[in-house]
């Protein structure tokens, strides 16, 4: 492994077999993917990274109160909706994320067409977002979704901020040879598999522990080099948090 600076699928893979001196009898294939799969969702929820940040646009349709989040959005960032029909030019309006608790009674359930009484339908300029379960999948319609207040009285241009799970490093046609992660987080995505492996093996405690600190050392330290380009309320000291699913603009 002298020299190496990044891993793709196959490197890391070695690299996992010789720090754990266990073969492919043991470390086969398929387990190898479950370590590297375990190891990247466990980064990505702890670090979440400016890499996987996208925008989606779309347009909000007049009396309904509810749009489909982007499709494998792991959370969203975000929501901005512009004062247009036609274009996402100009400044847009960051809409308040709040609670569905909160949107019901600041309609008291007379929004869109399902309000009780239509008469009054609470419908206009949307100021605030709340979002729904459901999500169990990939695609638009499976990935969970958010109640606009007021209902939109106009097909109001919008976007969706987001952050999405890439697709990680993986041995079959659904998985990738090389990521982000492999590329400039060798060492961190190393470690954590490491933790992974040691666990799965059952290995001495002293070894799980001396990975774990390397692994926690080594995200803290990637952290920092973000803080310069995050925008506000999001790490500010340096300390790594894990966000919560859907975290406020």
């Amino acid at each position: 492994m002298s020299g190496v600076k990044k891993y793709d699928y196959s490197t890391l893979t070695t690299a996992i077999r010789d720090y754990t001196e266990v073969d492919s009898s043991v470390l086969t294939t398929t387990v190898v993917d479950g370590i590297i799969m375990a190891a990247e969702f466990r980064i990505y929820q702890e670090l979440p990274m400016d890499s996987q940040r996208f925008v989606q646009e779309g347009t909000l349709a007049a009396d309904d109160n509810t749009i489909n989040s982007p499709a494998g959005a792991l959370f969203i960032r975000g929501v901005e909706v512009f004062n247009s029909t036609s274009a996402t030019t100009g400044n847009g309006t960051w809409l308040e994320k709040k609670d569905q608790t909160y949107l019901s009674e600041y309609t008291d359930r007379l929004t869109g067409p399902e309000g009780d009484l239509t008469a009054q339908d609470v419908t206009g300029f949307p100021k605030y977002y709340a979002m729904f379960g459901g999500a169990d999948n990939t695609t638009d319609t499976s990935s969970g979704g958010m109640y606009i207040a007021p209902t939109p009285d106009a097909a109001y241009k919008f976007r969706v901020y987001y952050n999405k799970m890439p697709v990680g490093l993986g041995s079959g046609s659904d998985g990738n040879s090389s990521t982000y992660l492999s590329n400039y987080f060798p060492q961190g995505l190393l470690y954590a598999c490491l933790v992974e492996a040691f666990t799965f093996l059952k290995g001495p405690m002293e070894m799980l522990t001396l990975y774990e600190n390397k692994y926690k050392t080594s995200i803290q330290q990637f952290a920092g080099m973000q803080i310069g380009r995050r925008r506000r309320d999001d790490y500010t000291d340096g300390t790594v948090r894990i966000q919560v699913k859907s975290p406020s603009p």
